[in-house]
């Protein structure tokens, strides 16, 4: 998809098969795995919503619908979580924070770049698990505040945020798996690197071969 949106270039299946032989380049299957070790469920110790994404991730516009989760990183010299905000319509990670403690000062972060960036009249659902942070005071009343509506899997159940789940997935196997960093500094300018990479030059199927950017500014333009 690159080669041809970015180059112009097409090339068969088979040739580019025979030149990674060739190369000795290997494309490895994603092995099943535990993607999301961190569980920050605490019981009700909040405010709790009702499921109204209903594994229904089909969105018709940007800022519709958006997922949110927390995912662990463990290096040698420690962990790091990484939060962000998913657009179910153009696949763009809309807002994010990298931290060596999934705490409110990280969800905090979150919220002060997803509403700078959020569109004058959006009222986005923002749908997440049942974890501690999610039930928050300062959670749930900034996202009343700006005019979005809460939505929440059930207890134990990841296929209710299934579309968050996917990109820690692809995330973890592009970005991370077999991978060392000296320190928290260099994961974070690396990770805080992918993220752009995704949602500007990484291309998608479901998106018709765009970039989530590209895909976002081609409905804009249409609408």
């Amino acid at each position: 998809m690159c080669l041809r949106a970015e180059l112009g270039a097409r090339i068969a299946d088979k040739t580019v098969l025979k030149m990674m032989r060739e190369l000795g380049i290997r494309c490895g299957i994603r092995r099943e795995t535990d993607y999301h070790r961190y569980n920050s469920y605490r019981g009700p110790v909040g405010e709790r919503f009702d499921n109204l994404i209903a594994r229904d991730f089909r969105a018709g516009a940007p800022w519709e619908k958006l997922g949110t989760d927390v995912t662990e990183f463990r290096q040698p010299w420690g962990k790091a979580y990484f939060a962000p905000v998913y657009d179910f319509c153009t696949k763009e990670i809309v807002s994010w924070s990298v931290s060596t403690s999934p705490d409110m000062a990280q969800q905090e972060e979150v919220l002060r770049r997803l509403f700078a960036r959020m569109p004058a009249g959006a009222s986005p659902i923002v749908h997440s698990d049942m974890g501690w942070q999610y039930q928050h005071p300062r959670w749930t009343g900034e996202l009343r505040r700006h005019g979005a509506r809460q939505s929440m899997s059930r207890k134990g159940n990841c296929l209710d945020n299934g579309a968050t789940e996917q990109v820690f997935g692809h995330l973890k196997d592009e970005f991370f798996r077999g991978v060392e960093w000296a320190d928290f500094e260099s994961f974070k300018r690396d990770l805080d690197a992918y993220v752009v990479h995704w949602n500007t030059r990484r291309r998608q199927v479901a998106l018709g071969g765009l970039t989530p950017v590209e895909f976002r500014k081609r409905l804009l333009k249409a609408s």
